[in-house]
């Protein structure tokens, strides 16, 4: 008998696979490779939400979680894909400068937002008004995380990719039976997947469309994150990754035309010089109505769960979810409220 079956091989996924490996336990994760919204992530790590200059949901918590999280992998897997890099946030006027400064006083932004403001130029963006710099942040190379620990996973026969069969559970008293396989737990890192899980197809997980675009600059130079209305984030050899759209209508993982022309429309209005575009992608965003992720118990089966909606920060917010579900199962320890599943089940009087 295992400890878990894991569905999903995305950031949530592996995050928990993770965990449990470190803590001995016995996994085996399916993933038929039919989300591919972490693969196409921005990868973007931030603990300050930019548009508003206010901090993020528990952001120093996930980040003392997620940096030694990420570290113990790549020195496991022998490869790099965590890339400390400075973000600095283009101020469109002189009210948003103040603001910036606003915030950088509050203490629990202070270790997150430098008091200096940049005006040293930088060459082919547009900075009428200077940059301001957020510390603790960086991206992931999430397509490469996920690449190197699936075949890890392979290499150790910890992996399937057939797709998981929900009618083929089997509830027994203290395990699940699943095809030939008994396991204490299952845990479900679906991502927007969800909606065709049985079990929590009825949580409230909305996924929010992005769109992506790679571009290749040249004359750009750029060594570090510039965050306006879009990202603008380095891959070298002149490539850029630039993101991202918002779409709460369109469920689909296909680029759109509308989506390409707004990321072009924005790009030309923050660089003055020519870029190519080479690559265009989407994925659905695992998001939540909340705004807050989908974590813990279903309500009859209690050795099923859910690791999910982990929205635009799943960077950050993987291993700390993981860390919280994982200890919820194996030592009892309470899920905070806020991301608990519980709190659906109780507006609906389910218990």
């Amino acid at each position: 008998m295992i400890d878990f079956i894991i569905v999903g091989n995305g950031l949530a996924g592996i995050c928990f696979a993770e965990i449990a490996i470190q803590n001995n336990k016995t996994i085996m994760v399916f993933d038929d490779n039919s989300q591919p919204s972490s693969k196409i992530a921005g990868g973007l790590y931030n603990p300050v939400v930019l548009k508003r200059f206010s901090e993020v949901w528990k952001a120093k918590e996930q980040l003392e979680i997620a940096f030694p999280l990420y570290k113990t992998i790549e020195e496991k897997l022998n490869i790099t894909f965590d890339y400390k890099i400075p973000i600095y946030r283009r101020f469109a006027s002189v009210e948003e400068q103040n603001n910036w400064f606003q915030a950088a006083d509050k203490p629990n932004l202070a270790p997150f937002l430098s008091s200096n403001l940049i005006n040293k130029k930088i060459s082919n963006i547009n900075s009428s008004f200077g940059f301001g710099e957020v510390l603790e942040t960086g991206y992931l190379d999430v397509a490469s995380l996920i690449e190197n620990y699936s075949n890890y996973l392979i290499k150790n026969n910890l992996y399937s990719s057939d797709r998981f069969d929900y009618d083929a559970i089997e509830f027994n008293n203290d395990f699940i039976q699943y095809k030939n396989i008994q396991a204490k737990n299952i845990i479900f890192a679906e991502g927007f997947g969800l909606h065709s899980n049985p079990f929590f197809n009825d949580l409230p997980l909305d996924g929010t469309k992005g769109e992506l675009l790679v571009i290749k600059s040249p004359e750009l130079d750029l060594n570090l994150i510039v965050k306006s209305n879009i990202f603008l984030l380095p891959l070298g050899n002149d490539l850029y990754k630039v993101g991202a759209t918002y779409n709460w209508k369109d469920k689909t993982n296909n680029p759109t035309e509308e989506g390409k022309s707004e990321l072009i429309e924005n790009l030309k209005e923050l660089i003055s010089c020519d870029f190519e575009v080479v690559k265009h992608f989407a994925g659905v965003r695992p998001t939540v109505k909340d705004r807050r992720p989908l974590v813990g118990a279903h309500y009859k089966h209690k050795n099923l769960h859910v690791l999910n909606g982990l929205g635009t920060r799943g960077v950050m917010l993987g291993p700390y979810l993981a860390t919280q579900l994982f200890k919820n199962i194996t030592e009892n320890a309470p899920l905070e409220n806020e991301i608990n599943i519980q709190r659906i089940y109780k507006k609906r009087n389910i218990k």
